[in-house]
């Protein structure tokens, strides 16, 4: 009997993708302190996880990517089941609480268009909606999203978890408009092997949807260059979506010069069937026509807030420009633990191969990763909207193996490996932040027949950062009516020590009159006291406000980790 010698070399390089993938696992854990992610770091992810039971699930992983490598089926809509397979996937994390203080800034602009409609979020967004340096866009969508369907968390993370799912579905449709089926599916697919990312999905923030407006305005422009029409007003239309998103999207927008570029040097573009030299203008007009629409939407909104905006660039310049030097995160924290290492590795190989192959296309993959290189941008939140890039640079590294049963394996085990870390690590440790409470607090309130809130926040004496921030994330969960009383700002730093603050929009930030406008309180409010310690001492008008009131619970989860916290004690009278 012959040996097949094919399939014992196929089954070999499946043994050793096998024992790399655990391998990659144990040089991560014991290289850990390594990883300077200022969220989601392996050293404290693994504090409290066992990783002997991280590695047997893994192990468990790398056995179901065997057996599912070794299943061939047809599968008739790649987009669909990319978009379902990550929404899925994603909506296992919208148990996890709002771990970032940012989302009280989102959340307060879209509670003013709830409350006061779409007409005054317009025009006093910037004004008296104090808009720091967040773009308007992302805080419309979900105002109307509370205005349509009601003030609830659930309704924000179904939002952002779609848009999570679509940019996996539009990274697929790029790359298969680029390359070919493989090269789009296997980048879809390995946005899910970015922990990180999956952590960031249900969060009330703006990064999840500036990543989904720039992917979606590169795939709009791609397409109005090669057919042309109404799509040219649709691609401006997408392009003024993605500016409005996040600041940092204006810079990665610069790949869209890059994709008119190839366009116009290899004449065709990427449709090969068509003749270079009647092509070359019409793709110059088209580019053309599309910067001039997107010219005049993006215009008639910055000339109307320029001022809001021009105060915003000095604040990024002055402030946020000089403050990531102090808060920047490793590239070997983003692109290794925050990413999984096979993905970054393949990568790193398409360089070599879209070089040998002289691609010009590849030129708008690798365009916003060389800018991040070169620009040294080094905090993974701003550089989330790259990832789809670094996801089709991997699928064109990896479309280069030949036995598509060893490169599904291999996509396989890093996306497996990847979502496991997610949830049994990431997960667990991000449900154990202080912010957990001010969920764990909204909950409770639920389930009382409290009227209404009246809320007080007492700092501790030795202040990180205002904790009147953690009004609105407070009220993102909870039904009840907040009535705020009392801010306390007896240990407020002095001015220089809070515009070099990593928190220093806490300290500017106002919570907005409709807490103060809320009515007034009765025997059936509950009070609620906001401070960093469960000992912290009272101010003497608090003391005299809870003359009646007994601790009916305390919420004091915390990490031991984060300098800033939030310790929650709720209230209630007396009976008699």
């Amino acid at each position: 009997m012959g040996i097949n010698q094919p399939y014992l070399r196929k089954n070999h390089y499946l043994f050793i993708i096998s024992l790399l993938t655990l391998f990659t696992f144990i040089i991560l854990f014991l290289s850990r302190s390594l990883d300077d992610n200022r969220l989601a770091s392996w050293q404290w992810a693994f504090q409290k996880t066992d990783a002997s039971n991280i590695f047997l699930i893994i192990t468990a992983g790398i056995f179901l990517s065997f057996i599912m490598s070794k299943i061939s089926f047809r599968i008739k809509s790649p987009a669909i089941f990319l978009f379902l397979i990550s929404f899925i996937i994603a909506s296992v994390f919208w148990g996890e609480p709002e771990v970032i203080v940012d989302s009280s800034r989102y959340f307060t602009q879209a509670k003013h268009l709830e409350i006061y409609g779409v007409r005054y979020f317009v025009e006093e967004w910037g004004k008296n909606i104090d808009a720091w340096t967040d773009m308007p866009l992302v805080p419309l969508l979900y105002g109307l999203i509370f205005k349509i369907f009601g003030e609830n968390r659930i309704y924000i993370q179904i939002f952002t978890t779609i848009l999570f799912s679509m940019t996996v579905a539009i990274t697929y449709l790029t790359g298969r408009r680029l390359w070919d089926e493989d090269a789009g599916f296997i980048g879809g697919a390995l946005l899910l092997g970015m922990p990180y990312l999956l952590t960031q999905v249900p969060l009330m923030l703006v990064d999840v949807p500036a990543m989904f407006f720039l992917m979606l305005s590169v795939f709009a422009f791609i397409k109005a260059m090669e057919k042309g029409r109404w799509l040219n007003l649709f691609s401006a239309f997408t392009i003024a979506l993605a500016f409005f998103s996040k600041y940092s999207a204006w810079l990665m927008l610069s790949v869209l010069v890059v994709v008119f570029m190839v366009y116009i040097t290899r004449g065709s573009g990427v449709n090969e069937t068509i003749k270079p030299e009647h092509i070359t203008r019409k793709y110059f007009l088209r580019g053309s026509l599309i910067a001039l629409f997107s010219i005049i939407l993006i215009g008639i909104v910055f000339l109307y807030k320029f001022d809001v905006f021009m105060e915003q660039i000095r604040l990024l310049i002055t402030y946020q420009k000089p403050g990531l030097k102090r808060w920047e995160e490793g590239f070997l924290s983003s692109f290794f633990f925050q990413i999984h290492p096979f993905i970054t590795a393949a990568a790193l190989s398409s360089l070599y191969i879209a070089f040998k192959k002289k691609d010009l296309k590849y030129a708008i993959i690798i365009w916003m990763v060389l800018l991040v290189l070169l620009l040294q941008i080094k905090r993974i939140r701003y550089i989330i909207m790259v990832f789809p890039m670094v996801s089709l640079m991997a699928s064109y590294g990896l479309k280069e193996i030949a036995d598509r049963e060893v490169k599904k394996f291999i996509v396989l085990c890093a996306v497996t490996s990847s979502i496991i870390v997610a949830v049994f690590s990431y997960l667990p440790f991000l449900k154990e932040m202080s912010a957990v409470n001010l969920k764990q607090a909204g909950e409770f309130l639920n389930s009382t027949d409290d009227s209404s809130i009246e809320v007080f926040t007492i700092l501790p004496a030795d202040p990180v950062g205002s904790l009147s921030v953690s009004v609105p994330i407070l009220d993102l969960f909870t039904k009840k009516n907040i009535i705020y009383k009392y801010d306390d700002k007896r240990f407020r730093p002095p001015r220089e020590e809070i515009e070099r603050s990593s928190l220093r929009f806490t300290w500017e930030y106002r919570n907005p009159r409709y807490y103060f406008e809320n009515g007034r309180s009765d025997r059936n409010t509950a009070i609620v006291l906001i401070s960093a310690d469960p000992e912290e001492p009272f101010p003497e008008n608090v003391k005299n406000r809870l003359d009646g009131y007994y601790l009916s619970k305390l919420f004091g989860t915390y990490e031991e980790i984060f300098q800033y916290r939030t310790t929650v004690r709720i209230y209630h009278k007396k009976p008699g």
